[in-house]
């Protein structure tokens, strides 16, 4: 029964979202914030290491996040600085999910290329897209957002003289994006902000470089309602599809890289902490002769998890792990290679399309377990 009641706004976490062209500061401008809304302060960090660069303008953690630039790391990424205790995430940047290395648009042209059809793709991307953006709206944490703007030059005319000037145009991200956050705010080349989306009205008709004093003024703001309920969290945007109807039966998907990935598919945190310094590499001894790591034991122990998923047995797995890396052996295989053929196989959970390859060289091909890896 639909009931209505009398408006309250509620106590509530900023949801900040920072776009701008390269070098304008929007990392800086994230940093700010954080420090002024005080607590503990962690970065999710998609720009190959460049939050850490700011490390002397104060304290926070850093997790690096590598491509492929799937929504579900970032989502990862967020329960789990929530499950350390801290008060603010800041995600540098959003724009990866959309447009990165195996962001979105790549799974969405992978999916098109298998199935040829651009339009019914969307179905399987747009979920993954609203499982992000639901980790953020719901999140406990303030989230702070940078996103990547597109490009372009125009003419201005400054004391008489011409010139020409760079300047940032829509956010790299999907369309509508800015309409899920409190605040949404543009910088320019010159560090100056200006909100072009601001529900609490502090900013309105204002241009100015951001410091720790904009924070406090959004404190204000945000400390100004009445305390609010606990909620029970919100049924995901997965979930609920998978109760309306069954999975779409499609071509495979990129999923997390292998490394990243427990045999449940979720990201181990444990192997990609929230830290102030990179992660040390293995020993020498442990890397093959081009530099990478050799499959973890959890990649070889997903390769067979999933090879018993879809029904392969020994001999099949071998042949495809030939065809896909030229290696009979998982021992044999880098980090990277066993990443892919992971996405292989999760490929062919997606669709159960795969049928085995007649048996090679004697193997029986009944799917019987020998020990050939």
């Amino acid at each position: 029964m639909i009931q209505f009641k009398k408006a309250e706004r509620k106590k509530a976490k900023l949801r900040l979202a920072l776009a701008g062209p390269a070098g304008s500061g929007k990392t800086y401008g994230a940093l700010m914030i954080a420090f002024g809304l005080g607590g503990r302060a962690a970065m999710i960090d998609t720009e190959n290491h460049s939050g850490e660069l700011y490390s002397h303008l104060g304290d926070y953690d850093v997790a690096i996040i590598d491509p492929p630039f799937v929504p579900e790391k970032y989502t990862e990424a967020i329960r789990e600085a929530e499950r350390l205790g801290y008060d603010t995430i800041i995600i540098d940047s959003l724009t990866h999910a959309w447009a990165g290395q195996g962001g979105l648009l790549d799974i969405h042209g992978h999916i098109a290329d298998k199935s040829g059809n651009s339009w019914t793709a969307w179905r399987q991307v747009t979920p993954r897209h609203f499982e992000l953006v639901e980790a953020i709206l719901q999140s406990k944490c303030h989230i702070i957002a940078t996103m990547r703007t597109k490009m372009d030059y125009m003419q201005t005319e400054e004391n008489g003289k011409k010139m020409i000037k760079k300047v940032g145009m829509n956010p790299i991200q999907r369309d509508g994006m800015e309409y899920e956050f409190t605040v949404f705010m543009d910088i320019d080349m010159n560090h100056l902000a200006q909100a072009t989306k601001d529900r609490t009205s502090i900013f309105d008709g204002q241009v100015f470089k951001i410091t720790p004093e904009v924070s406090k003024k959004l404190l204000v703001w945000l400390e100004a309602g009445a305390q609010t309920e606990p909620q029970i969290p919100a049924q995901s945007q997965k979930e609920r599809s998978a109760e309306i109807s069954p999975p779409a039966q499609s071509g495979p998907q990129k999923g997390f890289t292998g490394e990243e990935q427990n045999l449940s598919g979720e990201i181990n945190w444990d192997e990609i902490p929230f830290t102030k310094e990179p992660a040390s590499p293995k020993e020498d001894s442990q890397r093959p002769p081009n530099g990478q790591g050799y499959a973890t034991q959890a990649q070889i122990k997903k390769i067979y998890a999933t090879a018993k998923e879809i029904g392969l047995g020994e001999d099949d797995l071998k042949d495809l792990c030939k065809d896909e890396t030229g290696k009979e052996s998982s021992r044999d295989i880098t980090k990277a290679e066993a990443s892919k053929f992971i996405d292989t196989l999760l490929g062919m959970v997606k669709n159960r399309a795969f049928v085995p390859p007649p048996p090679v060289g004697g193997g029986n091909g009944n799917g019987n377990r020998r020990r050939l890896f």
